[in-house]
């Protein structure tokens, strides 16, 4: 794979986390849980969101592997939701390496009225 392609799936990757985490009740979602392990009733009552939208924002950020599960051992239908600290951290590394001052390169004049290409004396 070439540095274009390599570029191309990092700048999709990042699009693609951009769109999930950007909508506001997943990021309010996030929030909560950056707090602390929560379960859907505990979103539910400090978001005050409808269980089944919490449901579903929860999966969509599952299944981008955002946050992660957890059952509760005594009764399986409880489940806990964490920060899954190694996607964190791997969406930080992408967005500082996008967002990095030093990635900014000076203007390479290759048109405009600056630009003489063929000079004439």
């Amino acid at each position: 794979m070439d540095n274009q392609q390599t570029k191309e799936m990092t700048l999709n990757e990042m699009s693609s986390l951009l769109k999930i985490i950007s909508e506001p009740n997943r990021l309010r979602i996030l929030e909560s849980i950056f707090q602390g392990v929560q379960c859907n009733c505990e979103l539910g009552s400090e978001l005050d969101i409808a269980p089944n939208l919490i449901s579903h924002h929860l999966s969509v950020m599952r299944d981008a592997g955002i946050i992660d599960t957890e059952r509760d051992p005594h009764d399986a239908r409880w489940i806990y939701y964490s920060i899954n600290v190694q996607k964190l951290e791997e969406i930080r590394a992408l967005l500082n390496g996008f967002f990095d001052p030093g990635r900014i390169q000076p203007r390479q004049l290759t048109c405009g009225p600056s630009y003489e290409k063929d000079p004439i004396f």
